[in-house]
């Protein structure tokens, strides 16, 4: 009987110190952080989703080869004598017109390391940590600022100017030379 009461007693007294601890946090403030509406401060230097500012972009193509993983495919072609590209936000007269600039973040490591050797800045990491999708298609950012037919036109453009410049060597090294000097008399 008297092992009965002493169970008994632990019992309560192991139910109490619960208890305790219950009306303890009860009474504090919650630090509980109501996600979707209240969204926590994020650190400085924080890695997240990269964003590209095409209109600074001069397609370079380092950050592409200072990817670890192959997730940024950039295509350009260039611009033909006359034609104004524009030029960046630092001043740097542009060359090419940058077709394609995707990134796969589906492959991306966040690793930053594309971020550095632009010469433009014009890729940099934002503070966009929340971007799921259902289809993993959905994970590839065009970041060009081009249409279809933009991009088959400055091609187009781009290989009318390459023509026009090989005939006109062809033609030049077609030309006889008239220029030679008279023969030295024996």
């Amino acid at each position: 009987m008297k092992q009965y009461f002493k169970d008994t007693w632990d019992g309560i007294w192991t139910v109490l110190i619960g208890m305790k601890i219950t009306f303890k946090h009860l009474f504090t403030p919650a630090v509980t952080i109501q996600y979707p509406d209240v969204k926590v401060k994020l650190p400085d230097r924080v890695r997240n989703r990269l964003y590209v500012n095409i209109d600074d972009c001069i397609g370079c193509d380092q950050c592409s080869r200072a990817c670890p993983v192959s997730c940024i495919e950039i295509e350009t072609v260039k611009g033909v004598p006359g034609e104004d590209l524009g030029t960046t936000s630092n001043g740097k007269k542009k060359a090419l017109w940058v077709t394609k600039f995707n990134i796969d973040f589906a492959k991306c490591c966040y690793c930053q390391l594309c971020v550095f050797p632009c010469p433009t800045e014009c890729i940099y990491m934002t503070d966009i940590y929340e971007f799921s999708e259902y289809d993993r298609n959905n994970f590839v950012y065009n970041f060009s600022a081009l249409t279809k037919e933009e991009i088959n036109q400055k091609k187009t453009n781009f290989e009318k100017f390459q023509a026009e410049k090989e005939a006109q060597k062809a033609a030049a090294a077609a030309k006889p030379k008239t220029d030679t000097p008279p023969a030295a008399p024996n």
